[in-house]
């Protein structure tokens, strides 16, 4: 795409396409399959349903995939964008159907990403100003068990077929099952003993009953879920955690949009881990002359000026320091329209250890929002060590690429810019976007310059982990020896990721359950900062200035696709 014709389409609405037709009609059938993404997206309509999580609802998602797909087989692309749609889909629909025709999605099970925390995860983005709001979350919390008893439908198929979750998967899923379904400390027993209209007022006596009613179902169904996994998966459950190279690959594939020498980019996260280091050390310098890192480290966290005391101080600051990013960065780095200058920092309602993002509704009547999940026990915090996440949840990273697709109706259909979501994509340019920050000036701090290392060395060790672990590979000889497992994979973490405990067997057992996922944060930021290099690269035998304001305004224009179709439309 040209920068003439990108500037056009900025102010011009585009005429819709066939290609978009197809695109349209497949978003509005996925949204009848899907209520609860229809909720995130904050289409109204289906606001106390759920998706059909029994093999037949698996099955509708696959014949539209496979319908689509041949649909877009009869359509010809009209322009540059169209020629994105139709490599993004193809490429997303056909590995859609892959994963069906492998088995393994049937029984999906982790503690992190499956319908064990889906179907509570929806609560959180349901609005609670109005009667009508507790009602329709009423209604949903009743058709949990519904929803619960379909998933065990799933888990049931999947096991006949020899495809069951790893046990220390089952086991994590059976404590956060537990704990969601927890008679008064519970989530459901707190949604509805917290509930209250705009303004604090209480509810009407008859939604609240009807809230009440609901949430005890809801709760009873998470106990069902747990006692079924306990009693009878967990005894089917294979102890062994690492999935092995044909299920890794279809996994790695669906998480980056491409295909990659996986033991090249295992050998390349060795080396950047090393790399990291070395530059940590150099920072450590300066923080304290002489220091090694964890020394530097902990004069960091004695330091009164970079710690913060409780849950509300942590949000407060979260919101202050990504408020002043937006206003910087607006019209000076970045494009930055109007609805997309709120951005609310939240604690989560859950206590899972995850930090992570909600895009804005399709209005942005909701706006997008950054939750941490704070472990329980955890009421301290560092700014030094998170003040990079905050620019990578938030603005130049999660917020500014998911807002800025929503916000481009006029430049691309709803799949394009809702539906469509590359971990690879996303996450490498959120890792991008830290190290862009540090570039700009922001982390020039030593201390929070540190903590972005930190962060970096993590995504660089989960490239490791998760590749050696799962695949089984050598250990690098400055980690160990002989072959890698969980519990070599357990210390190798503790020395390499700067969080809490808490935080730590979270992740640990995020990994373990959701092969592929972890590396694609450093992956893709290699093939954001690759294909910006060669960019400029270009410019530079051309004879012109790189415009870095301008690759980020057309990167972020084509919204979340698969890397190797990221990589063609932006080095076309």
């Amino acid at each position: 795409m040209t920068q003439n014709t990108q500037e056009t389409q900025t102010t011009v609405r585009r005429a819709p396409t066939a290609v978009d037709a197809v695109a349209e009609a497949f978003t509005d059938r996925l949204l009848e399959l899907d209520p609860s993404l229809a909720t995130e997206l904050g289409f109204a309509g289906h606001e106390t349903e759920y998706p059909d999580y029994t093999p037949a609802g698996r099955d509708a998602r696959l014949a539209l995939a496979r319908a689509t797909l041949a649909e877009l087989d009869g359509v010809e692309p009209a322009d540059e964008i169209d020629d994105v749609t139709l490599d993004a889909m193809r490429e997303r629909l056909g590995l859609e159907v892959e994963e069906h025709e492998s088995g393994w999605s049937l029984g999906e099970l982790n503690n992190i990403d499956s319908p064990a925390q889906h179907i509570r995860a929806v609560f959180d983005l349901m609005p609670t100003d109005t009667a009508e709001h507790w009602a329709h979350i009423a209604g949903r919390a009743a058709n949990v068990p519904a929803a619960i008893d379909g998933y065990l439908t799933s888990l049931r198929a999947a096991a006949a077929e020899g495809r069951v979750a790893a046990a220390r998967q089952v086991r994590a899923v059976v404590g956060q099952a537990r704990g969601y379904g927890a008679e008064g400390t519970g989530f459901f027993a707190q949604l509805a003993a917290n509930a209250t209209l705009d303004g604090g007022a209480p509810l009407p006596a008859d939604v609240a009953r009807f809230l009440a009613d609901g949430c005890a179902a809801a709760s009873g169904a998470y106990a069902k879920l747990a006692g079924f996994l306990e009693d009878e998966l967990l005894p089917q459950a294979p102890e062994k955690d690492a999935v092995g190279r044909e299920r890794y690959a279809l996994a790695s594939r669906r998480f980056l949009g491409a295909a990659v020498d996986l033991e090249e980019t295992y050998a390349w996260g060795v080396g950047e881990l090393d790399r990291i280091i070395t530059e940590q050390e150099a920072v450590a310098e300066q923080i304290k002359p002489g220091a090694t890192i964890e020394e530097a480290k902990k004069a960091l966290d004695a330091d009164p000026a970079r710690q913060l005391k409780g849950t509300d101080a942590l949000r407060a600051w979260m919101q202050g320091l990504s408020d002043k990013a937006v206003a910087d960065l607006a019209g000076t780095h970045f494009e930055i329209a109007e609805p997309m200058l709120k951005l609310e920092c939240m604690i989560a309602p859950t206590q899972d250890g995850g930090i992570y993002y909600t895009a804005p509704s399709d209005d942005f009547s909701r706006p997008g929002r950054m939750w941490w999940s704070v472990p329980a026990g955890e009421d301290s915090f560092t700014t030094w060590s998170e003040t990079t996440t905050v620019y990578h949840e938030g603005v130049p990273g999660h917020h500014l690429q998911c807002a800025t697709a929503v916000y481009r109706r006029e430049l691309l259909n709803r799949w394009r810019r809702l539906i469509c979501w590359v971990s690879g994509h996303g996450e490498g340019w959120a890792l991008y976007a830290e190290r862009l920050m540090d570039e700009l000036g922001y982390l020039s701090d030593p201390g929070d310059r540190m903590g972005m290392l930190d962060a970096q060395r993590m995504r660089a060790a989960r490239v490791v982990f998760d590749i050696g672990v799962h695949l089984e590979l050598e250990v690098p000889e400055r980690w160990g020896s002989g072959t890698w497992t969980p519990e070599k994979g357990f210390d190798f973490l503790r020395k390499n990721l700067a969080i809490s405990d808490g935080q730590l067997d979270f992740e640990f057992h995020r990994y373990l359950g959701w092969p592929g996922q972890a590396p694609s944060y450093k992956v893709g930021q290699r093939l954001w900062e690759q294909t910006r290099a060669e960019l400029a690269a270009r410019a530079e035998a051309e004879g012109r200035e790189f415009d870095l304001k301008e690759f980020h305004t057309r990167a972020l224009n084509l919204g979340s696709v698969g890397l190797d179709t990221l990589r063609r439309a932006l080095l076309a």
